[in-house]
Formats: C-alpha cells, structure tokens, sequence
C-alpha cells in the first residue's frame, strides 16, 4: 500500500509540467480526499494510504493536469480569512480584490454607508467579507447567473447572520430604481482577444465572468453610467478593473459627474481599484 509521501512524490511529478504550484497543489488534493490538514500529511509521510483515497487523488490529480482549478477541485477558495464556496459558475476569488473590500470598509467608516449594494457577486465573496466585519450593513447582492447567486446565498448564510437581499438580473436591471449609499462591483474587464484567458486556471473559469467587449470596459461603462441613478447623495461606486485600465476608468467616472476619483494600488503595485463620489 502506498504511503503519503510516495502519493505526494507522484502526484507532484504528473503536475510539475503544468502547474507552477505542482507541490502544492498535489498536497491541498490530498489533504481533500484524506481529510487531512497540510500539517498531518507532513507529520506523518509514512502513513499508508487507503486505495479508495488513493484512487480519488489519482482522479483529482488528472484533472488538475488536465486544467482544472484546485479551487473547483476542491470546491473551496479561501478569501479575507474565510473559507468560501466556489464552483464553475464563479470566479475564484483572488487576493486583489480584497483592496476592494478594504476601500469599501474605509467608506463605510468614514460616511455612515449603511445600504449597499454588490453587483455581478459571483461566489458572494466581496459581500461575505464586508459583512464578516459589519453585520450591521444591509447588503443587496446581484447576478446574472442563478447558479452564482445559490452560491453566493449559500456563503452568506454560512458566514454572518446579517440581512442580505438577493436579485436575479444584468447589472442594473436587477435592482429597479432602488437606490444605495455605496455600489461596489467586480465585474468583467478582461478584452475578447486577450491571450490571458487561455492561459492557467482562467482558461476553466466562466467566460461571461471575465470578457467585457474589445477593450474590457463594456460592463464597466455600464455600471459606471447607471450608477448615478441608484446613488444616494451623498453616495459612493468603486470598481475593479484590470491593471492597465485605470486612466480610462478614471476618464469614465469624470464624464458621468463623478468627484474625487481616485485609484488605488493592489498589493502587486497595479492601479486595480477606482472610486468616485456622488456629493
């Protein structure tokens, strides 16, 4: 029967050619099909592994070689601390986005926001952290996807007992004429041509999620042109966007009468949140 440290050796020599994680990876599908932590594993290289096990992480091992996620694999993706559901009908939340949630704590803080609204929520990931640090707030969450709104939903109520609302619906559409003290959104922003979206786990993740029109900014123009309507005054929006993106969001959020537009920097030194003001 094969030990642990043989399954690790193996499964991180299928993925070395196609994961830059392979150890990684290898040990975080392990740790999945044994129930293990990362830590055990490694307490215990010898341990012998059952062949129903075995036969699992072989399986896993193949379709992350294959392209898969290990988010999707797993079915879970850690964000601001909190272990969250995700599935093909999302994205997988990323570290830069959580200057977003940062940005909008600080505005939160600073004006009394207490109505907000998260539109394209995918996995509830932007919604999940705010509300894990003010469960005060009334969030309304938006999705095109009925698939990613459940998971979204799901999150939510595994997280925080705050009040959430919930809307099926293209951006706007989803909402009425409802209006908020602050919109945030992530929404689409990479451009139809661009090769990133073949490369990594991007290539596996929802097309409708990632691709916004030729340049990226179709949704961002959308939203960013839409949002006066549904602002209270005052009333803030602060957006994701691509790293490259930032002076023509900027140059959006300025034809559409928005004050103090700022960009803010991730942890990668990228230009990839801007905000504006509604006075």
């Amino acid at each position: 029967m094969p030990c642990v440290a043989d399954a690790l050796a193996a499964g991180q020599a299928t993925l070395h050619l196609c994961s830059e994680t392979a150890r990684l990876d290898a040990e975080v599908l392990l740790a999945k099909v044994t129930g293990k932590s990362r830590t055990q594993l490694f307490a215990w290289p010898n341990a012998d592994l059952p062949k129903p096990a075995l036969k699992a992480y072989e399986q896993l091992i193949a379709q992350r070689a294959a392209g898969q996620p290990v988010a999707y694999l797993t079915g879970e993706q850690e964000f601001w601390s909190l272990s969250l559901a995700v599935n093909a009908s999302t994205l997988i939340p990323r570290p830069e986005t959580e200057r977003l949630v940062e940005l909008a704590l600080e505005y939160i803080h600073m004006h009394q926001a207490t109505k907000v609204l998260d539109l394209g929520t995918g996995s509830g990931a932007i919604a999940c952290a705010l509300m894990s640090d003010r469960p005060d707030i009334n969030m309304t969450i938006t999705d095109q996807s009925a698939a990613a709104l459940a998971t979204a939903t799901r999150n939510i109520n595994r997280h925080t007992n705050a009040s959430v609302s919930t809307a099926l619906g293209d951006w706007f559409n989803a909402v009425d004429d409802e209006h908020f003290d602050l919109i945030i959104s992530n929404p689409p922003y990479i451009a139809i041509n661009d090769p990133h979206l073949t490369q990594g786990d991007v290539a596996a993740e929802p097309r409708a999620a990632l691709i916004s029109g030729k340049d990226g900014l179709d949704d961002l123009r959308k939203i960013i042109a839409a949002a006066p309507d549904h602002l209270h005054r005052p009333g803030g929006l602060i957006v994701e966007h691509g790293y490259q993106q930032a002076a023509a969001v900027r140059q959006l959020f300025q034809q559409h009468q928005f004050q103090n537009i700022r960009s803010f920097h991730d942890l990668s030194g990228h230009e990839r949140v801007t905000a504006g003001d509604q006075p």
